[in-house]
């Protein structure tokens, strides 16, 4: 396998599929290196800047979304359509640096990897 995708289409408190998918993000990257993030849905909802996790009593895990650069993954989506149905308007609200596609070109780019792991 030479590119894999993973998928977050789930909220980061609620359930643990989060934290597990970056958990496996952090193992893998020792031997993939084309590692690519796509966030849809209540994924989206994974990468915002602003998260008060603290409000019902959890760990905010999804601050350590900022150190993947150090394991050079850069390549970083957002579904557009899942960021206007959640009110989320501006690339600034985000804890990475991601380019938003409308769900065509994301599907376009999701197809482009091996093998694609959702959580």
């Amino acid at each position: 396998m030479e590119k894999i995708a993973f998928v977050f289409s789930h909220a980061p408190h609620g359930t643990s599929f989060g934290k597990e998918g970056l958990d496996v993000i952090l193992g893998v990257s020792s031997i993939i290196k084309k590692i690519s993030l796509f966030f849809i849905g209540d994924g989206v909802l994974q990468i915002l800047k602003h998260s008060k996790s603290e409000n019902i009593l959890a760990r905010n895990y999804t601050s350590s979304f900022r150190i993947l650069s150090i394991y050079d993954i850069k390549n970083f989506y957002c579904c557009k359509s899942s960021l206007i149905d959640r009110g989320l308007y501006s690339h600034n609200q985000f804890i990475l640096k991601v380019n938003i596609l409308n769900s065509y070109f994301f599907r376009i780019k999701l197809d482009d990897h091996d093998a694609i792991i959702n959580f």
